[in-house]
């Protein structure tokens, strides 16, 4: 019998990425292409939609090359994105009005200040789970429609579309025939409230905006609609959509309340799950949607750490003193302790639970005894440290304690940033065997929403885990170092 596979598209915010996954779970191909990230002023950042659209295209036509397979052994295809960047374009020729506003873009920093001069911050926050930030879709549309005029022409038409990249993707896939997206990714755009799980008609007024833009919000695991088949010869049913940080959740099969994930990449995001339940931070994290599977909505609390493995590459880069970043561990093993170092890598201000964009990064603890291998184990340890604050403010607004924490991305592979993760959080942590989770977590919900599988406790015979670590520090010595990284924190932020 022929093998069943699951096509996942991971568009990334630096690349396009098809993975072909068969129905054990494993990877079968990966194909992906880089495109171009523009930057049209200071604190400006967009992308090429139909670069985007066209790299895209292209993973998926060589993916399957590079598989061996026929299209027609491709029971579904799932769809996971970058979150919040914003693309508005015409609905009857797909054209995009303007390049796609990422979400790193700053430039509606103005408009944010007026809402929380208004004191409209509050509203948003309680509806959405969000701070008001440039980092969301809403002030962005705001903006392309306010300063293009096609995009004011074709809303006058009714023929004006707004979508995150998912939504692009899936209109460009279909034809033009679906404008949807899903509850994931609606919830990260200002508009969307998470507790009726609808388009909130106040906020859309409240931005100027027109109902008629938005695409329809549907569960998870919903039929989006089928591949065109002029694509690639053959129709293949889209079943499922996630954003990319709650993606790595469902990948890590974080099914349950009180589980949560770590992806360590250039920052570091962690979701909790926090079930059926809806809870406002009163510790500056976010409220998401994680998913909604069969009517069932599930929500998590986010936190996102500016940081992560960014601090190895500055080392790398900019020190020097490592050639590579899987050298770290190494250095950090060749020293018995930090020596006394603190290394707070804030250098672009503090994340979660901070918000301090003025907070500076900084190398405390300094002698004649320092050694680059101590400033090396200090940055790993300064990563853990930060995912320690954000654990910390999780715990108080759940009132609930982490069960485990399983982990993915780039800085994941290394043995001693984890083991010092599990003895600092007291938990175990959990590293799989398959680290592409994101789009394992989009190949199982289109397996999922195409009905494949049937239940989650199918897809987790399919979870494998590479390996555990567990806590192995005293209580004293875990509250010393912790007790010397908030002194650290503090003297950054009063500098």
């Amino acid at each position: 019998m022929p093998m069943d596979y699951f096509l996942a598209l991971d568009a990334g915010t630096t690349s396009s990425r098809s993975i072909l996954f068969d129905s054990k779970g494993d990877i079968v191909a990966i194909d992906q292409i880089e495109f171009n990230q523009i930057f049209p002023q200071k604190g400006w950042v967009e992308h090429n939609p139909e670069e985007i659209w066209e790299t895209q295209l292209r993973t998926i036509k060589r993916v399957i090359q590079k598989a061996n397979i026929k299209p027609e052994q491709i029971v579904s295809i799932g769809i996971t994105n970058q979150r919040e960047t914003t693309v508005l374009w015409d609905r009857d020729s797909g054209n995009p009005v303007y390049n796609a506003i990422v979400w790193q873009c700053r430039r509606t920093t103005p408009l944010c200040q007026k809402i929380k001069q208004e004191n409209y911050d509050k509203i948003i926050f309680q509806k959405t789970g969000l701070v008001v930030d440039p980092y969301f879709s809403a002030t962005k549309i705001k903006w392309i429609i306010d300063n293009v005029d096609k995009a004011k022409k074709l809303l006058k038409e009714k023929k004006l579309c707004f979508g995150t990249i998912d939504s692009w993707l899936l209109y460009k896939l279909t034809g033009g025939q679906s404008h949807k997206t899903d509850h994931s990714n609606a919830s990260r755009t200002m508009l969307f409230n998470i507790e009726t799980c609808k388009w909130d008609n106040e906020l859309i007024n409240y931005f100027e905006l027109d109902p008629s833009i938005l695409p329809e919000a549907i569960d998870s695991n919903s039929y989006f609609g089928k591949l065109d088949k002029s694509l690639i010869g053959v129709e293949i049913p889209i079943t499922g959509i996630l954003g990319d940080q709650q993606a790595a959740l469902f990948g890590q099969t974080c099914f349950s309340e009180c589980e949560a994930k770590m992806t360590y990449g250039t920052g570091g995001f962690i979701l909790f799950n926090i079930g059926k339940e809806i809870y406002h931070s009163k510790n500056k994290l976010l409220t998401t949607i994680a998913w909604t599977i069969n009517g069932d909505t599930f929500r998590a609390l986010e936190g996102s750490i500016f940081i992560a493995g960014a601090a190895i590459q500055w080392l790398r880069d900019n020190l020097q003193i490592i050639p590579n970043s899987p050298s770290s561990e190494l250095a950090a093993n060749a020293v018995p302790d930090n020596g006394g170092i603190y290394f707070v890598p804030a250098f672009t201000g503090l994340g979660a639970p901070y918000w301090d964009p003025e907070a500076k990064g900084a190398i405390f603890g300094i002698t004649r005894d320092t050694t680059k291998e101590h400033i090396v184990r200090a940055a790993l340890e300064g990563i853990v440290f930060s995912t320690k604050d954000v654990v910390e403010a999780i715990e108080k607004d759940s009132n609930k304690k982490l069960i485990s924490l399983k982990v993915d991305g780039g800085a994941a592979k290394n043995n001693f940033l984890l083991h010092f993760l599990a003895d600092i959080l007291n938990v175990e942590i959990i590293r799989p065997k398959i680290t592409e989770t994101t789009a394992l977590g989009a190949a199982l919900i289109s397996a999922l929403g195409c009905g494949y599988f049937k239940s989650f406790d199918e897809l987790k015979k399919i979870y494998k885990v590479e390996k555990i670590f567990k806590p192995n520090m005293n209580e004293e010595k875990r509250n010393n170092l912790y007790y010397h990284w908030k002194k650290a924190i503090d003297k950054i932020r009063n500098f």
